[in-house]
Protein backbone atom coordinates (compact mmCIF):
# COMPACT_ATOMS: atom_id res chain seq x y z
CA UNK A 1 0.00 0.00 0.00
CA UNK A 2 3.16 2.15 0.41
CA UNK A 3 3.66 3.30 -2.98
CA UNK A 4 -0.28 3.48 -3.44
CA UNK A 5 -0.58 6.20 -0.41
CA UNK A 6 1.41 8.68 -2.88
CA UNK A 7 -1.29 8.54 -5.76
CA UNK A 8 -5.15 9.85 -4.71
CA UNK A 9 -7.32 7.35 -4.46
CA UNK A 10 -9.25 5.68 -7.38
CA UNK A 11 -12.93 4.80 -6.77
CA UNK A 12 -15.32 2.31 -8.08
CA UNK A 13 -18.46 2.70 -8.85
CA UNK A 14 -20.60 -0.18 -8.98
CA UNK A 15 -23.94 -0.13 -10.36
CA UNK A 16 -25.17 2.24 -12.98
CA UNK A 17 -28.68 2.84 -12.18
CA UNK A 18 -30.05 6.20 -10.72
CA UNK A 19 -28.78 6.37 -7.83
CA UNK A 20 -25.39 6.67 -9.17
CA UNK A 21 -26.15 8.61 -12.34
CA UNK A 22 -29.22 9.73 -12.99
CA UNK A 23 -29.76 7.70 -15.91
CA UNK A 24 -33.30 5.57 -16.09
CA UNK A 25 -33.42 4.19 -19.81
CA UNK A 26 -37.32 4.65 -21.12
CA UNK A 27 -38.58 6.12 -17.86
CA UNK A 28 -42.17 8.10 -18.03
CA UNK A 29 -40.69 10.16 -15.57
CA UNK A 30 -37.45 11.92 -15.26
CA UNK A 31 -35.63 10.95 -12.22
CA UNK A 32 -35.32 13.87 -9.40
CA UNK A 33 -31.45 12.48 -9.13
CA UNK A 34 -30.72 14.99 -12.33
CA UNK A 35 -27.05 12.68 -12.80
CA UNK A 36 -27.20 10.98 -9.93
CA UNK A 37 -25.75 11.23 -6.42
CA UNK A 38 -23.10 9.10 -6.76
CA UNK A 39 -21.67 10.25 -9.95
CA UNK A 40 -22.15 13.86 -9.27
CA UNK A 41 -20.53 13.69 -5.83
CA UNK A 42 -17.00 11.80 -7.44
CA UNK A 43 -16.77 13.92 -10.08
CA UNK A 44 -17.15 16.96 -8.14
CA UNK A 45 -14.70 15.60 -5.86
CA UNK A 46 -12.13 14.62 -8.33
CA UNK A 47 -12.19 18.55 -9.78
CA UNK A 48 -12.04 19.19 -5.24
CA UNK A 49 -8.51 17.09 -5.44
CA UNK A 50 -9.88 14.38 -3.21
CA UNK A 51 -9.99 11.46 -6.21
CA UNK A 52 -8.88 10.69 -9.22
CA UNK A 53 -9.15 7.62 -11.54
CA UNK A 54 -12.99 7.08 -11.55
CA UNK A 55 -14.58 3.54 -12.51
CA UNK A 56 -17.98 2.49 -13.32
CA UNK A 57 -19.38 -1.41 -13.33
CA UNK A 58 -22.70 -2.56 -14.67
CA UNK A 59 -24.05 -5.43 -16.01
CA UNK A 60 -24.95 -4.08 -19.77
CA UNK A 61 -21.94 -2.12 -21.48
CA UNK A 62 -24.19 -1.41 -24.34
CA UNK A 63 -25.68 1.15 -21.74
CA UNK A 64 -22.47 3.20 -21.34
CA UNK A 65 -22.93 5.76 -24.78
CA UNK A 66 -26.35 6.82 -23.34
CA UNK A 67 -24.99 7.09 -19.68
CA UNK A 68 -22.19 9.18 -20.77
CA UNK A 69 -24.33 11.06 -23.30
CA UNK A 70 -26.46 11.84 -20.17
CA UNK A 71 -23.73 12.63 -17.80
CA UNK A 72 -22.37 15.38 -20.80
CA UNK A 73 -25.77 16.97 -20.91
CA UNK A 74 -26.41 17.06 -17.02
CA UNK A 75 -22.90 17.71 -15.56
CA UNK A 76 -20.60 19.02 -18.32
CA UNK A 77 -22.20 21.47 -20.10
CA UNK A 78 -23.96 22.17 -17.18
CA UNK A 79 -21.20 22.82 -15.07
CA UNK A 80 -17.58 24.51 -15.05
CA UNK A 81 -14.72 22.05 -14.54
CA UNK A 82 -16.48 19.31 -14.49
CA UNK A 83 -14.82 16.32 -16.27
CA UNK A 84 -17.25 13.46 -16.42
CA UNK A 85 -14.51 11.14 -17.89
CA UNK A 86 -14.86 7.42 -16.42
CA UNK A 87 -13.52 3.74 -17.02
CA UNK A 88 -16.54 1.58 -17.84
CA UNK A 89 -16.87 -2.24 -16.96
CA UNK A 90 -18.12 -3.82 -19.36
CA UNK A 91 -17.17 -2.77 -22.76
CA UNK A 92 -19.94 -0.61 -24.46
CA UNK A 93 -20.41 -3.73 -26.98
CA UNK A 94 -20.99 -6.60 -23.77
CA UNK A 95 -24.98 -6.78 -23.94
CA UNK A 96 -24.68 -9.02 -20.21
CA UNK A 97 -21.92 -9.65 -17.99
CA UNK A 98 -23.01 -9.66 -14.19
CA UNK A 99 -19.35 -10.08 -12.97
CA UNK A 100 -17.87 -6.99 -15.17
CA UNK A 101 -17.55 -5.37 -11.58
CA UNK A 102 -14.55 -8.17 -10.73
CA UNK A 103 -12.69 -6.79 -13.48
CA UNK A 104 -12.90 -3.64 -12.44
CA UNK A 105 -11.61 -4.91 -8.83
CA UNK A 106 -8.94 -5.94 -10.11
CA UNK A 107 -7.60 -3.24 -11.77
CA UNK A 108 -7.47 -1.51 -8.11
CA UNK A 109 -5.33 -1.27 -5.52
CA UNK A 110 -5.60 -1.73 -1.64
CA UNK A 111 -6.74 1.10 0.14
CA UNK A 112 -8.86 2.71 -2.50
CA UNK A 113 -12.66 2.53 -2.47
CA UNK A 114 -15.68 1.42 -3.89
CA UNK A 115 -19.13 2.72 -3.47
CA UNK A 116 -22.26 -0.33 -4.00
CA UNK A 117 -25.76 0.53 -5.24
CA UNK A 118 -26.78 -2.39 -7.02
CA UNK A 119 -30.05 -4.63 -6.07
CA UNK A 120 -30.13 -5.57 -2.52
CA UNK A 121 -29.28 -9.43 -2.72
CA UNK A 122 -26.00 -8.77 -4.64
CA UNK A 123 -24.38 -6.11 -1.85
CA UNK A 124 -23.15 -8.96 -0.03
CA UNK A 125 -20.91 -10.59 -2.42
CA UNK A 126 -20.00 -7.72 -4.07
CA UNK A 127 -18.91 -6.26 -0.90
CA UNK A 128 -16.81 -9.37 0.32
CA UNK A 129 -14.89 -9.67 -3.08
CA UNK A 130 -14.27 -5.87 -2.41
CA UNK A 131 -13.09 -6.66 1.09
CA UNK A 132 -10.89 -9.33 0.40
CA UNK A 133 -8.87 -6.97 -1.74
CA UNK A 134 -8.33 -4.58 0.45
CA UNK A 135 -10.77 -1.66 -0.20
CA UNK A 136 -12.83 0.80 1.69
CA UNK A 137 -16.44 -0.31 0.86
CA UNK A 138 -19.85 2.10 1.03
CA UNK A 139 -23.00 -0.01 0.47
CA UNK A 140 -26.55 1.19 0.02
CA UNK A 141 -28.61 0.67 2.39
CA UNK A 142 -29.74 -2.34 2.85
CA UNK A 143 -25.89 -2.86 3.92
CA UNK A 144 -27.41 -6.90 3.41
CA UNK A 145 -30.15 -8.46 4.27
CA UNK A 146 -29.21 -10.96 6.66
CA UNK A 147 -27.84 -11.48 10.59
CA UNK A 148 -25.89 -13.99 9.54
CA UNK A 149 -24.33 -11.66 6.19
CA UNK A 150 -23.85 -8.53 8.43
CA UNK A 151 -21.85 -10.47 10.91
CA UNK A 152 -19.71 -12.23 8.20
CA UNK A 153 -19.34 -8.92 6.63
CA UNK A 154 -17.94 -7.37 10.02
CA UNK A 155 -15.58 -10.06 10.47
CA UNK A 156 -13.99 -10.24 7.03
CA UNK A 157 -13.35 -5.77 7.35
CA UNK A 158 -12.06 -6.57 10.78
CA UNK A 159 -9.84 -9.07 9.86
CA UNK A 160 -8.57 -6.87 6.33
CA UNK A 161 -8.75 -3.66 8.81
CA UNK A 162 -11.32 -1.84 6.01
CA UNK A 163 -13.55 0.61 6.83
CA UNK A 164 -17.71 -0.84 5.47
CA UNK A 165 -20.23 1.33 6.22
CA UNK A 166 -23.99 2.31 4.72
CA UNK A 167 -25.03 5.18 2.60
CA UNK A 168 -27.67 6.00 4.93
CA UNK A 169 -27.70 9.87 4.10
CA UNK A 170 -30.31 10.61 6.29
CA UNK A 171 -27.59 11.11 9.51
CA UNK A 172 -26.02 14.18 7.58
CA UNK A 173 -29.53 15.72 7.18
CA UNK A 174 -29.18 18.69 9.38
CA UNK A 175 -32.83 18.80 11.00
CA UNK A 176 -32.09 14.76 11.56
CA UNK A 177 -28.72 14.90 12.80
CA UNK A 178 -29.66 17.91 15.30
CA UNK A 179 -32.88 15.60 16.61
CA UNK A 180 -30.39 12.75 16.97
CA UNK A 181 -28.31 14.41 19.35
CA UNK A 182 -31.79 16.07 21.50
CA UNK A 183 -32.88 12.89 21.77
CA UNK A 184 -29.85 11.04 23.15
CA UNK A 185 -30.83 13.53 26.53
CA UNK A 186 -34.26 12.83 26.42
CA UNK A 187 -34.19 9.45 28.70
CA UNK A 188 -35.95 6.05 27.76
CA UNK A 189 -37.16 5.53 24.49
CA UNK A 190 -40.98 5.01 24.31
CA UNK A 191 -42.74 5.41 20.59
CA UNK A 192 -41.20 5.89 17.06
CA UNK A 193 -43.25 6.25 14.18
CA UNK A 194 -42.10 6.28 10.58
CA UNK A 195 -43.76 6.88 6.87
CA UNK A 196 -41.84 7.15 3.72
CA UNK A 197 -42.91 6.82 0.20
CA UNK A 198 -42.12 7.45 -3.60
CA UNK A 199 -44.61 6.95 -6.77
CA UNK A 200 -45.80 4.19 -8.51
CA UNK A 201 -43.73 5.62 -11.17
CA UNK A 202 -40.72 3.86 -9.05
CA UNK A 203 -42.26 0.38 -9.76
CA UNK A 204 -41.26 0.70 -13.20
CA UNK A 205 -37.94 1.87 -12.89
CA UNK A 206 -37.25 -0.79 -10.23
CA UNK A 207 -38.84 -3.21 -11.96
CA UNK A 208 -35.86 -5.71 -12.91
CA UNK A 209 -35.66 -6.33 -8.58
CA UNK A 210 -38.77 -5.03 -7.29
CA UNK A 211 -39.97 -8.53 -5.26
CA UNK A 212 -37.37 -10.60 -6.77
CA UNK A 213 -33.86 -9.82 -4.77
CA UNK A 214 -35.98 -7.16 -2.46
CA UNK A 215 -38.59 -5.05 -1.47
CA UNK A 216 -39.91 -1.81 -0.45
CA UNK A 217 -39.23 -2.11 3.78
CA UNK A 218 -35.57 -2.80 2.52
CA UNK A 219 -35.44 -0.02 -0.42
CA UNK A 220 -36.92 2.57 2.33
CA UNK A 221 -37.66 1.57 5.73
CA UNK A 222 -34.22 1.37 6.38
CA UNK A 223 -33.54 5.21 6.14
CA UNK A 224 -36.21 5.06 9.39
CA UNK A 225 -34.96 2.57 11.18
CA UNK A 226 -31.37 3.11 11.17
CA UNK A 227 -32.30 6.68 12.25
CA UNK A 228 -34.03 4.94 15.45
CA UNK A 229 -31.02 2.61 16.09
CA UNK A 230 -28.56 5.60 15.63
CA UNK A 231 -30.24 7.41 18.25
CA UNK A 232 -31.12 5.38 21.10
CA UNK A 233 -29.38 1.78 20.49
CA UNK A 234 -26.62 2.86 22.99
CA UNK A 235 -29.69 2.14 25.37
CA UNK A 236 -32.39 0.36 23.56
CA UNK A 237 -32.58 -2.44 21.74
CA UNK A 238 -35.54 -4.44 19.53
CA UNK A 239 -36.72 -7.63 20.30
CA UNK A 240 -39.70 -8.70 18.63
CA UNK A 241 -40.40 -7.91 14.91
CA UNK A 242 -44.13 -8.37 13.36
CA UNK A 243 -44.80 -7.34 9.71
CA UNK A 244 -47.98 -6.79 7.46
CA UNK A 245 -48.66 -5.37 3.96
CA UNK A 246 -51.00 -3.84 1.40
CA UNK A 247 -51.48 -5.48 -1.98
CA UNK A 248 -52.70 -5.00 -5.36
CA UNK A 249 -51.31 -1.88 -7.71
CA UNK A 250 -47.67 -3.95 -7.99
CA UNK A 251 -49.44 -7.27 -8.74
CA UNK A 252 -51.59 -5.36 -11.38
CA UNK A 253 -48.49 -4.15 -13.04
CA UNK A 254 -46.93 -7.54 -13.17
CA UNK A 255 -44.65 -6.87 -10.26
CA UNK A 256 -44.69 -9.55 -7.54
CA UNK A 257 -44.10 -7.60 -4.84
CA UNK A 258 -45.85 -6.03 -1.43
CA UNK A 259 -47.64 -2.13 -2.20
CA UNK A 260 -46.82 -0.96 1.17
CA UNK A 261 -45.04 -2.77 4.15
CA UNK A 262 -45.43 -2.04 8.07
CA UNK A 263 -43.11 -3.49 10.88
CA UNK A 264 -43.91 -3.41 14.50
CA UNK A 265 -40.97 -3.36 16.52
CA UNK A 266 -40.99 -3.99 20.05
CA UNK A 267 -38.03 -2.23 21.81
CA UNK A 268 -36.74 -2.86 25.24
CA UNK A 269 -34.61 0.00 27.59
CA UNK A 270 -31.35 -2.19 28.44
CA UNK A 271 -30.87 -0.34 31.57
CA UNK A 272 -34.46 0.30 32.94
CA UNK A 273 -36.20 -2.34 31.45
CA UNK A 274 -39.32 -0.51 30.43
CA UNK A 275 -40.54 -1.23 26.72
CA UNK A 276 -40.76 0.57 23.48
CA UNK A 277 -42.74 0.45 20.09
CA UNK A 278 -41.48 1.65 16.76
CA UNK A 279 -44.03 1.75 13.94
CA UNK A 280 -41.93 2.07 10.24
CA UNK A 281 -43.89 2.05 7.15
CA UNK A 282 -42.93 2.18 3.65
CA UNK A 283 -44.88 2.49 0.34
CA UNK A 284 -44.34 2.66 -3.50
CA UNK A 285 -47.49 3.26 -4.65
CA UNK A 286 -48.07 7.10 -3.93
CA UNK A 287 -49.43 9.60 -6.52
CA UNK A 288 -47.21 11.91 -8.36
CA UNK A 289 -46.87 14.88 -5.70
CA UNK A 290 -44.76 18.32 -5.31
CA UNK A 291 -42.18 16.01 -4.12
CA UNK A 292 -40.33 12.57 -4.75
CA UNK A 293 -40.40 10.93 -1.40
CA UNK A 294 -42.96 11.86 1.46
CA UNK A 295 -40.48 11.31 4.60
CA UNK A 296 -41.61 11.93 8.01
CA UNK A 297 -41.06 10.59 11.37
CA UNK A 298 -42.41 11.27 15.54
CA UNK A 299 -40.26 9.88 18.03
CA UNK A 300 -41.26 10.46 21.82
CA UNK A 301 -38.81 9.66 24.96
CA UNK A 302 -40.03 9.93 28.12
CA UNK A 303 -38.04 13.35 28.46
CA UNK A 304 -39.75 14.93 25.64
CA UNK A 305 -40.55 14.43 21.71
CA UNK A 306 -39.37 15.00 18.30
CA UNK A 307 -41.60 15.65 15.14
CA UNK A 308 -39.87 16.18 11.15
CA UNK A 309 -41.69 16.16 7.78
CA UNK A 310 -38.59 15.91 5.82
CA UNK A 311 -40.38 16.78 2.86
CA UNK A 312 -41.61 20.28 3.65
CA UNK A 313 -39.44 22.87 4.72
CA UNK A 314 -41.21 25.85 4.21
CA UNK A 315 -39.98 26.36 0.73
CA UNK A 316 -42.34 25.78 -2.61
CA UNK A 317 -41.38 26.56 -6.06
CA UNK A 318 -43.97 27.01 -9.08
CA UNK A 319 -42.77 26.79 -12.72
CA UNK A 320 -44.41 26.54 -16.22
CA UNK A 321 -42.63 23.69 -17.21
CA UNK A 322 -42.91 21.65 -14.05
CA UNK A 323 -45.53 22.91 -11.91
CA UNK A 324 -45.83 23.03 -8.38
CA UNK A 325 -43.31 20.97 -5.85
CA UNK A 326 -41.49 21.67 -2.58
CA UNK A 327 -37.95 21.51 -3.78
CA UNK A 328 -35.49 19.79 -1.39
CA UNK A 329 -31.61 21.67 -1.93
CA UNK A 330 -30.41 20.50 1.42
CA UNK A 331 -29.95 16.90 -0.04
CA UNK A 332 -28.42 17.92 -3.23
CA UNK A 333 -28.42 21.13 -4.91
CA UNK A 334 -27.85 21.06 -8.64
CA UNK A 335 -28.62 24.71 -9.34
CA UNK A 336 -24.93 25.86 -10.33
CA UNK A 337 -23.60 29.14 -8.39
CA UNK A 338 -23.08 32.53 -9.94
CA UNK A 339 -20.09 31.41 -11.14
CA UNK A 340 -21.12 28.60 -13.14
CA UNK A 341 -19.68 25.80 -10.92
CA UNK A 342 -21.60 23.06 -9.06
CA UNK A 343 -21.93 24.14 -5.68
CA UNK A 344 -23.93 21.19 -3.73
CA UNK A 345 -21.18 20.48 -1.54
CA UNK A 346 -23.11 21.17 1.56
CA UNK A 347 -25.96 18.95 0.60
CA UNK A 348 -26.56 15.75 2.60
CA UNK A 349 -26.28 13.26 -0.47
CA UNK A 350 -22.87 14.69 -1.02
CA UNK A 351 -21.74 14.79 2.45
CA UNK A 352 -22.64 11.01 3.24
CA UNK A 353 -20.20 10.27 0.68
CA UNK A 354 -17.44 12.73 0.93
CA UNK A 355 -16.99 11.81 4.64
CA UNK A 356 -16.49 8.28 4.07
CA UNK A 357 -14.16 8.61 1.69
CA UNK A 358 -12.41 11.28 3.43
CA UNK A 359 -12.23 9.19 6.05
CA UNK A 360 -11.51 6.08 3.87
CA UNK A 361 -8.42 8.82 2.68
CA UNK A 362 -7.29 8.93 6.43
CA UNK A 363 -6.94 5.35 7.08
CA UNK A 364 -4.72 4.71 3.69
CA UNK A 365 -2.39 7.63 4.56
CA UNK A 366 -2.35 5.66 7.93
CA UNK A 367 -3.74 8.46 9.87
CA UNK A 368 -6.56 6.79 11.28
CA UNK A 369 -7.99 2.55 12.35
CA UNK A 370 -11.39 1.78 10.50
CA UNK A 371 -12.42 1.64 14.45
CA UNK A 372 -12.44 4.96 14.97
CA UNK A 373 -14.97 5.79 13.07
CA UNK A 374 -17.78 3.45 14.67
CA UNK A 375 -20.11 5.90 16.62
CA UNK A 376 -19.90 8.57 13.48
CA UNK A 377 -20.32 7.18 10.12
CA UNK A 378 -23.15 4.28 9.78
CA UNK A 379 -20.14 1.74 10.19
CA UNK A 380 -20.78 -2.25 9.35
CA UNK A 381 -20.14 -2.37 13.36
CA UNK A 382 -22.74 0.13 14.02
CA UNK A 383 -25.54 -0.95 11.52
CA UNK A 384 -26.23 -4.89 12.25
CA UNK A 385 -29.43 -3.74 14.61
CA UNK A 386 -31.26 -2.19 11.39
CA UNK A 387 -30.40 -5.66 9.10
CA UNK A 388 -31.82 -7.73 12.23
CA UNK A 389 -35.59 -5.56 12.28
CA UNK A 390 -35.51 -5.06 8.16
CA UNK A 391 -34.57 -9.55 8.38
CA UNK A 392 -37.23 -10.24 10.59
CA UNK A 393 -39.73 -7.99 8.76
CA UNK A 394 -39.39 -10.16 5.58
CA UNK A 395 -39.69 -13.55 7.96
CA UNK A 396 -42.49 -12.20 9.08
CA UNK A 397 -44.10 -11.22 6.03
CA UNK A 398 -43.28 -14.45 4.79
CA UNK A 399 -44.49 -16.41 7.64
CA UNK A 400 -48.06 -15.02 7.72
CA UNK A 401 -47.00 -12.23 10.19
CA UNK A 402 -45.57 -14.28 12.76
CA UNK A 403 -43.50 -12.84 15.49
CA UNK A 404 -39.88 -12.15 14.49
CA UNK A 405 -37.67 -12.50 17.84
CA UNK A 406 -33.76 -10.92 18.01
CA UNK A 407 -31.73 -12.83 19.88
CA UNK A 408 -28.45 -11.29 21.46
CA UNK A 409 -25.06 -13.01 22.77
CA UNK A 410 -23.52 -12.53 26.23
CA UNK A 411 -22.39 -9.39 24.99
CA UNK A 412 -25.46 -7.92 23.56
CA UNK A 413 -24.46 -8.57 19.86
CA UNK A 414 -27.48 -9.88 17.95
CA UNK A 415 -26.82 -13.45 17.60
CA UNK A 416 -30.29 -14.73 15.51
CA UNK A 417 -33.83 -14.81 14.96
CA UNK A 418 -36.20 -17.08 15.79
CA UNK A 419 -39.90 -17.85 14.83
CA UNK A 420 -41.82 -16.99 18.20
Amino acid sequence: MGDNKMKKMSVLMVGTGEYTTGFVPDAEVASDKKAGIVGTTLFDLRRRGLVDRLLMAGTNGTKFPAIRQHLNNALAKTYRDMDVAFDSYPADDVPRDGIAYRSALDTLQPGDSIIVFTPDDTHYSIAMEAIDKGLHVLVAKPIVKTVDEHLNLMRKANEKNVLVAMEVHKRWDPLYTDARDRVRNLGDFSFFQSYMSQPKSQLDTFRAWAGKSSDISYYLNAHHIDFNVWSVGHRARPMVVRASAATGVAHAMDIPTEDTITLTVDWENIESGNKATAIYTSSWIAPKADVHSQQRFFLMAHGGEVNIDQAHRGYSLAVDNDGFSSPNPLFMKFTPDADGYFSGQNGYGYRSIEVFLRAAEEIRQGNAHPNDFDGKLATANDTLLCTAILEAGRRSLDTNGKAIHIDYDDNGVVSSLQEL
